[in-house]
């Protein structure tokens, strides 16, 4: 049921029931037959399942961690396993997973998250501190009582305020929303005229995907050479301005940044640059972007750039004015700094210290001996030979999944914790079942949200369901490390130290929180109201000497020699239009000339109960719909409702076309998460992520690229393929 203190629940939580039994749940510890047949992986994803019963499931995979770890060392064991799981701190899959293997000694991990990980390697750089993306963000009632114009580059789109990692009780839409109509102009600089939905009177700037860099840099030129620039600020707040001032005048490679050249790239055309050019000095600006254009190549540029614009109109740390990371990229963005201590069954160290850029994963398992560079530093990938997931599904993260699908194919062995027949737990060898979120007690919260949340056992166990803790435990026991996991606890002596810990986080902030029986029995605990609304910086900017920032220069690194030395061959010191190899502007445009976006969708999140019926409302023909310009389907000979196939040369997909003029000829969306059903190169399902491009943002931050992708679509000319992931795969009993 919804939380009765929400003001606007979401219809995700609609599906609990029909999921909670569905035929797709994992029912038993099974082992794939190839495996036990010693087929080294050939048949991973393909294969029927035996079901052994938990003794035998747990004494297999506890013999074969025990063998990696004699014949390879500890780092052959790869589990960073990333992925959002569910919601609750106790119960935290990666967390737990991560835990068991430091007690056996370390493990090879993950760092950096798919979400905005270019970014997390990056703005430090820029501005010291790692809190200015997903957290530090200016409180959107400033920008109510205080802004006048906020650039949205990636618009504000409603569709993700329905997610918040950890839990949550408030849903605040709404809210934002009319926190900025009829108050602030809002530009809506997105190739989706959707993505500010929900903002009456916003205007909308459609821009080529992955080259808002371009456009900003325009916006700067034209505000210096007009004198409006903020000297003072660059002056005082900010170091290597000079550098990047040079580089959009034209000094360094002579092109001057100018707006005919920004609409040669960008195709916004020039004069509506100049305009709004002319219209930012003097008001009140926040520069806003969207997690998701960080996801592409170079991806970097445009998040120090937007930076650059924000300093050079002088309003970092101004009340409703500045640079911010995450408007509509999650819920909660733009709360009040309500600092919830939740925290849950500490991680523990990593004794081998090894840890892989998160998205680096596919490139680690086919690569063993090879070194990247990442954040200043070189990375050698060990030979991997366990893998073990729990909590997550890269076959919906990552890119180019026939490649993913060939790496996870590499190691001996592959173990999942799983609820459900993802794609991943397809590609496995030993499955356990795993429960979900109405299975077992939790505290659930998140940082930017006011509630901790008693998230009580609504059922039982489905079938042979058993939490990860006690897989782990299990685990753990055989392996001789039981007391070092669970310090002698169960789930529920945790739940009552973690809340003990958190009531003591609070006491020390002046904030009497319940004994754990209250909580438990009240079923919440609100933090109260904070006393003024959050700006980001603003300490900084009102004395940078008091408040200097953790870089070299105490300031705002706007140009940097390190930055260029750590960024890979021809990394500028300072924000730069970087050409992103796979666009519009591309020579790849010719074969395919489409550019393919992959957004959250708006019926799930990611992957999770990518089966429910409310998901399965918003398909066509079982599958998702791609949306695209009517000119460009027309062009294809494609109408609405037409089944249609995607295809480059890293594989392809099926989906059904929806026309939508308020997309920006050129452009094609296609959300993600559909389940992964290949057949071949092909996915017979609608997965964009067999299209995307597996390669990092750069050197620096190595982050996801997804959304440097071209595409061609075609009508399809026959019936849909039949999906096979609407089935359990096969399973046999033991002989």
């Amino acid at each position: 049921l919804p939380f009765e203190h929400d003001p606007e629940p979401s219809p995700f939580n609609d599906d609990w029931p029909e999921m909670l039994t569905s035929p797709l749940r994992v029912a038993e510890p099974v082992v794939r037959r190839g495996w036990l047949e010693g087929d080294g992986g050939a048949a991973r994803g393909d294969d029927e399942f035996v079901a052994v019963g938990w003794d035998r499931a747990l004494d297999l995979a506890a013999r074969e961690i025990a063998r990696v770890r004699a014949d390879h060392g500890n780092p052959a064991l790869f589990a960073g396993s990333y992925g959002w799981a569910s919601a609750g701190r106790i119960h935290h899959a990666r967390t737990l997973v991560r835990r068991f293997f430091g007690v056996l000694g370390g493990f090879t991990d993950q760092v950096t998250n798919y979400s905005y990980g270019a970014a997390m390697a990056f703005l430090p750089r820029v501005f010291g501190r790692a809190d200015m993306i997903g957290s530090a963000v200016t409180s959107i009632r400033s920008i109510r009582d205080h802004g006048e114009v906020m650039l949205a580059f990636g618009g504000v789109p409603g569709r993700n305020w329905a997610v918040s990692s950890g839990g949550f009780g408030e849903h605040r839409r709404g809210e934002f929303m009319a926190a900025l109509e009829g108050r602030v102009r809002v530009v809506n600089i997105s190739p989706q005229r959707s993505d500010a939905d929900g903002i009456g009177g916003a205007e909308w700037l459609p821009i080529r995907p992955n080259t808002d860099t371009a456009l900003m840099l325009a916006l700067i030129h034209q505000i210096v050479a007009a004198g409006r620039h903020d000297a003072a600020f660059l002056d005082r707040c900010t170091a290597g301005a000079d550098r990047l001032l040079a580089y959009v005048r034209g000094e360094a490679d002579g092109q001057p940044k100018d707006p005919a050249w920004a609409e040669a790239i960008t195709g916004v055309p020039a004069a509506t640059i100049a305009q709004l050019a002319r219209d930012l000095p003097g008001r009140r600006v926040m520069i806003s972007l969207t997690w998701s254009l960080q996801r592409a190549r170079h991806g970097e540029q445009p998040y120090w750039t937007a930076v650059a614009l924000a300093a050079v109109l002088g309003q970092i740390g101004l009340p409703g004015g500045g640079v911010v990371f995450g408007y509509g990229s999650a819920n909660g963005m733009g709360n009040p700094e309500y600092g919830n201590p939740i925290s849950g069954i500490p991680t523990g160290p990593n004794p081998g210290g090894l840890a892989i850029p998160v998205a680096r994963v596919a490139d680690l398992l086919l690569n063993p001996g090879q070194t990247i560079r990442y954040d200043g530093r070189a990375i050698t990938f060990p030979d991997i030979r366990l893998v073990y997931w729990a909590g997550g599904n890269p076959f919906h993260h990552h890119q180019d999944l026939n490649r993913l699908r060939a790496a996870f194919r590499r190691p001996a062995t592959v173990i999942v914790n799983e609820c459900f027949w993802t794609a991943t737990a397809r590609h496995a060898d030993i499955v356990f079942p795993a429960t979900t979120a109405l299975e077992r007690d939790d505290i659930g919260g998140t940082s930017r949200d006011p509630w901790l949340l008693a998230m009580q056992r609504v059922v039982p166990p489905v079938g042979g369901a058993r939490d990860d803790y006690a897989i782990f435990a299990a685990l753990a026991e055989r392996l001789g490390a039981g007391q070092a996991f669970t310090e002698g606890r169960t789930p529920d002596d945790w739940l009552r130290l973690t809340w003990d810990r958190i009531a003591a986080r609070l006491a020390a902030r002046g904030i009497a929180a319940p004994d754990f029986e209250t909580f438990w029995r009240q079923g919440s605990f609100r933090l109260p109201e904070p006393g003024g609304d959050y700006v980001m910086l603003a300490d900084f900017r009102a004395d940078p000497v008091a408040h200097a920032l953790p870089t070299p220069s105490g300031r705002i690194e706007l140009g940097s020699d390190l930055l260029a030395g750590i960024g890979g061959a021809g990394a500028p010191g300072h924000p730069a239009w970087r050409d992103p190899e796979e666009w519009l502007g591309a020579p790849l445009a010719a074969r395919f000339p489409l550019h393919l976006l992959t957004p959250q969708p708006a019926r799930r999140l990611h992957g999770q109960m990518d089966w429910g019926a409310h998901s399965r409302s918003g398909k066509r023909q079982g599958r998702e719909v791609v949306a695209m310009h009517p000119d460009d389907a027309a062009a294809r000979g494609i109408a609405e409702g037409d089944p249609v196939r995607l295809w480059n040369d890293r594989g392809a997909c099926h989906a059904v076309a929806g026309l939508d003029p308020g997309l920006a000829p050129g452009v094609v969306a296609l959300p993600t998460g559909a389940t992964y059903d290949p057949d071949g190169t092909a996915d017979r399902n609608s997965n964009p992520n067999v299209l995307t491009r597996d390669v990092g943002t750069s050197d620096l931050g190595q982050g996801c690229a997804a959304q440097s992708c071209l595409v061609e679509v075609a009508r399809l000319a026959v019936p849909l393929p039949e999906l096979r992931v609407m089935a359990p795969p096969p399973t046999r009993p033991a002989p």
